[in-house]
């Protein structure tokens, strides 16, 4: 028997439940992947970041060199640290660009709770709605609940 044939031997109500709850795993799922994604982000977002403060160190250090003694020394203290100034800049702007990423990837984990979270509620009134119906015509409610997990153990 099939899902689709189980479903439409459901009354409507609990039709609407059993789609809501199929719903709220998907939404669950959903959110799983946003907060992976947000995750990876962020620590992309702290490894450039790291990689720019290190940069940015050794220039400084370089900087205060005062040790050279000729022009030469001093030409390829120069190139060096030119070198370690463009290193940066671009870590710096990969790392401005981790971050927008990393914002928005937080915002559609915030968003796909939102979404998860409305659709519990929705579940848990089609519940409360199911529930209440069953008391109301006296007979007993069997619904379809979400599978236990565990052992009988525990």
């Amino acid at each position: 028997m099939t899902i689709a044939s189980a479903t439409r031997r459901m009354p409507p109500d609990r039709q609407r439940l059993a789609r809501l709850q199929r719903l709220e795993r998907l939404r669950s799922i959903a959110k799983l992947t946003a907060a992976r994604e947000a995750a990876e982000a962020e620590s992309a977002l702290s490894q450039l970041q790291s990689l720019a403060d290190r940069t940015g160190k050794l220039i400084a250090d370089y900087a205060l060199r005062a040790s050279i003694q000729d022009g030469g020394g001093l030409r390829q203290i120069g190139q060096f640290a030119q070198g370690l100034r463009e290193i940066h800049a671009a870590t710096a702007s990969d790392a401005s660009q981790a971050r927008q990423l990393a914002d928005t990837r937080m915002s559609a984990l915030a968003q796909a709770e939102r979404r998860r979270a409305a659709v519990e509620e929705r579940a848990a009134l089609a519940l409360r709605q199911v529930l209440k119906g069953a008391s109301s015509s006296g007979g007993e409610v069997a619904l379809g609940a979400r599978p236990k997990t565990g052992t009988p153990l525990e």
